[in-house]
């Protein structure tokens, strides 16, 4: 690798074989359509600025050295209410008056890393009239029943709000590459839609910036901008941190970027879903465009409630996927019952097993008997994948879309299984639930050739972002339909249910079977699931590892059934109740395990019979309850933190400005809580407490935003 490929360059250093580390954040110059100053806290004297700052804001000297009172106009009045409030990740704006001039600013301010107070002036902007429009604009979103058709009301929404000539929603798939999902465009522009972009468009430093500053403007491509002076923060000693701040210059090879596209004006505002970047939308101009402070504070607020339907749209998907699963598992429930071979449930129906996934070929490989449904390779091929996934890292799901890309000894699957995706169905070697998709031969759509996005110049010796964004169409084969995140959470869900019924299966087969008792013990010890086996009078005649591991150290194994009890914070009457009658149990039940904590569990006693009745004895499950019970306190903190949303902070709101602020804001607690009622049917309960504190958080932030948004604009 070249020397330049391993170093970190600072700002406007990059090449195109480094700059995904440019430091971008410490860019140390500004656009010149505002002026920066910052400021040291302790006594309020500017001590670094943007070198157009006097004359941009009309004073009569370098203000570097001042004391914000000592600039005319009412910047430090306007300020210092402000002083006390948290200002590291969510920027403050006012209005005011400075300069000889007496003209009025929007003044933004935040803090940086590294201690100061950054304080930006742009041109006063117009007053936004919120009301109305920004009402409809909500609704429509919360609206929106797919991905979709929120995707391209979100397109047209902010296409009408901002006035762009394109607006894009970009989304961003599993590997960083980004897809144009929808667009709004002038008619007489061609059409990106559908487009790709390869990851290397947008370095992952740029990605984190944008979770950060949630909207950026460039106005001008060709400006020149006003460097910092002195060029290191006073404070620090290093490049002031610009992480936040929003006339932070532009990467130069991005301005040659957008320059190659005939773009000349930006604004880019972040979609995060669950805390993390789904996409953004994407704004371009092809002549000069400037948004304003309030403008920009919509834009953001917006995108919030676009990313919280966004959260809710594919939180419902996954709870779709949980019911097939669900009736899936009822149905092996019954077959069982009935017929005592519960592999009978996945193949009686030749859909059942493949419809969840939109599979064309299953197969389950169980206790060296393979069953296949739809389009599958042979017998003796499929104990070979199972082999093969024995040797892969145990990590529960295993799945790949390019099958002969990643075992290239299994190519002559390709037409069939170019797309694998298996589940274990137990701690044994080569039991598996395996799903498979056939090679599906497509053309990609690139926004240019992502192969060859360096083009030599005039210079021989200089590189510079690709200069064709001509449509690049690039045939792949020999991969599959991807697996989506529903797919994987749908074969996770089959694969634990069917995990279930095999310990279920060979504990009652431990009970009923001699012959195999060894086995079937041994398999039982090995099983992930606490298990209790015990005879029909209570006595336990076997506890598995796993149910040695909740309890407390140095504590007795429990003999019996009534002795298993006392290890429960509350004894439950009940399951010995239920024991003696020969009956089955469910209840929940906490136990006193290795932790301070008592752990939830929900317990399944089943009786075991032989024919004619006879009781061979139960079978005792143990389910962890503990992410379950997280979930639902999750839910709780949730719908209280969101009714119990704090009015605005800043001002006082006039009566009319109150009224806007409470209709906004119930729309806003309407999509937010909308979001929360699907994410509560999410297919796993262990990401549910961080998605609807994700939403929480969006809904704080909104109301915050929201409330500010009109108080500024109450006070113009």
């Amino acid at each position: 690798m070249p020397a330049s490929a391993a170093a970190t360059p600072a700002f406007g250093q990059a090449d195109l074989l480094n700059c995904e580390r440019e430091q971008i954040h410490l860019a140390g110059s500004v656009q010149p359509h505002g002026a920066l100053l910052l400021i040291r806290e302790t006594d309020n004297v500017i001590i670094q600025v943007s070198d157009n700052a006097a004359a941009f804001l009309g004073l009569d000297s370098d203000p570097i050295g001042k004391s914000l009172d000592q600039i005319r106009g009412d910047l430090a009045e306007r300020l210092r209410p402000h002083f006390a409030d948290p200002l590291h990740e969510i920027i403050r704006g006012v209005r005011c008056i400075v300069g000889r001039g007496r003209r009025e600013f929007d003044c933004l301010i935040h803090r940086p890393l590294g201690g100061g107070l950054i304080i930006e002036l742009e041109r006063a902007g117009p007053a936004v009239e919120l009301s109305h429009h920004l009402e409809r604009a909500l609704q429509a979103i919360m609206a929106a029943s797919t991905l979709r058709a929120l995707c391209d009301e979100a397109a047209s929404i902010f296409k009408n709000l901002t006035g762009y000539d394109r607006v894009m929603i970009y989304r961003f798939d599993d590997e960083g590459h980004g897809e144009v999902f929808s667009e709004a465009r002038e008619a007489t522009l061609e059409s990106f839609l559908g487009n790709r972009y390869p990851a290397t468009d947008i370095p992952q430093i740029a990605r984190r910036l944008y979770e950060r500053n949630r909207v950026r403007v460039l106005r001008d491509v060709e400006y020149t901008p006003a460097a910092l002076t002195p060029p290191l923060s006073p404070i620090t000693g290093d490049h002031l941190d610009m992480s936040l701040c929003f006339l932070r210059s532009i990467s130069p090879i991005h301005l040659q970027y957008l320059k190659n596209m005939g773009v000349r004006g930006t604004l880019v505002v972040s979609l995060l879903v669950n805390g993390k970047l789904w996409g953004l939308v994407s704004c371009h101009h092809y002549v000069p465009r400037f948004m304003h402070f309030e403008e920009r504070a919509v834009c953001e607020l917006l995108a919030e409630a676009v990313a919280t339907r966004i959260a809710a749209l594919e939180s419902f998907i996954q709870a779709q996927a949980e019911f097939s699963v669900r009736r899936l598992e009822q149905q092996m429930v019954r077959v069982i019952a009935k017929e005592g071979d519960w592999r009978n449930a996945l193949f009686d129906r030749s859909t059942a097993l493949l419809e969840p996934l939109g599979a064309t070929g299953a197969a389950l490989i169980f206790e060296n008997e393979v069953r296949t449904v739809g389009e599958v390779p042979s017998t003796a091929a499929l104990r070979d994948i199972a082999a093969w996934l024995d040797r892969q890292p145990r990590s529960g799901l295993i799945s790949t879309t390019g099958f002969a890309k990643d075992a290239p000894q299994f190519a002559a699957l390709t037409p069939i299984a170019s797309g694998l995706l298996a589940a274990p169905v137990s701690t044994m070697a080569g039991e598996y639930l395996i799903w498979l998709r056939p090679e599906r031969i497509r053309t990609v759509t690139w926004g240019g050739n992502p192969f060859e996005p360096h083009l030599v110049g005039d210079d021989p010796s200089t590189l510079s972002p690709r200069r064709s964004f001509a449509q690049w169409h690039q045939v792949v084969e020999a991969t599959a339909e991807p697996w989506g995140p529903a797919d994987l959470a749908t074969a996770r869900m089959i694969g634990e249910s069917v995990t279930d019924v095999v310990i279920q299966f060979r504990s009652v087969r431990a009970l009923i079977a001699e012959d195999q008792v060894d086995q079937v013990r041994r398999q039982v010890q090995q099983s992930g699931n606490p298990v209790v086996i015990a005879d029909p009078d209570g006595i336990i005649l076997q506890i598995n590892s796993a149910f040695d591991a909740l309890l407390p150290p140095h504590a007795k194994r429990p003999s019996s059934v009534s002795d298993l009890l006392t290890l429960f914070a509350t004894p439950e009457e009940a399951l010995q109740e239920a024991v003696k009658n020969r009956r089955g149990w469910r209840g929940e039940v906490e136990l006193e395990g290795r932790f301070d904590t008592p752990m939830p569990f929900l317990v399944r006693a089943d009786p075991v019979f032989a024919p004619q009745a006879r009781l061979l004895g139960f079978t005792l499950m143990f389910t962890d309850l503990t992410e379950r019970k997280a979930a639902e306190s999750a839910r709780r903190r949730f719908q209280e933190g969101v009714i119990q949303q704090p009015r605005p902070v800043i001002g006082r709101l006039d009566s009319k400005s109150d009224l806007v602020f409470r209709n906004l804001l119930s729309t806003v607690l309407e999509n937010a809580q909308l979001a929360a009622l699907e994410i509560a049917d999410s297919v796993d309960p262990a990401q549910m407490p961080n998605m609807l504190e994700a939403i929480r958080q969006s809904v704080t932030r909104t109301a915050e935003m929201l409330g500010y948004l009109i108080w500024h604009s109450s006070n113009d």
